[in-house]
């Protein structure tokens, strides 16, 4: 697949994905580089202890960060999950979760999904990394 932004690429040989793309290919251009999504609610705590609500905080603050640097989800070209689980069972139901959000489309491009045992903030259980190509 191809825009005016970026190229997906999926070589032949290689197993299909599960949505992404194995390579993306990003226009030149100015990148912003998101720090990593929290599920963090405004006065700084971790929303309920719960992976789909967190999902949720992280979807809704990425939406707003991707905004605020003028980016939409569609313009991701590199995404990194986080998610405190060594169960691949909770992991696919974590993907499955960001790709039925308004997230989706950034993980459409080159992404990893990856079980971790801990992140930064007591009781969290999912973070995303996101990296977007900006309009000169």
């Amino acid at each position: 697949m191809t825009d005016d932004k970026l190229t997906l690429l999926n070589p032949p040989g290689l197993h299909p994905t599960s949505g992404y793309a194995h390579v993306t290919i990003a226009a030149a251009g100015r990148t912003a580089h998101l720090a990593g999504l929290c599920p963090l609610d405004a006065d700084e705590k971790v929303v309920a202890p719960d992976l789909d609500a967190q999902i949720d905080q992280v979807v809704a603050n990425g939406l707003a960060i991707l905004e605020a640097a003028g980016a939409t989800p569609a313009d991701v070209v590199r995404s990194v999950i986080y998610v405190v689980s060594d169960q691949s069972t909770v992991l696919a139901a974590a993907w499955a979760r960001f790709m039925a959000s308004p997230l989706a489309p950034a993980l459409r491009t080159a992404s990893t999904l990856l079980g971790v045992a801990a992140l930064g903030y007591g009781g969290q259980l999912v973070e995303v990394d996101l990296t977007a190509a900006l309009d000169e």
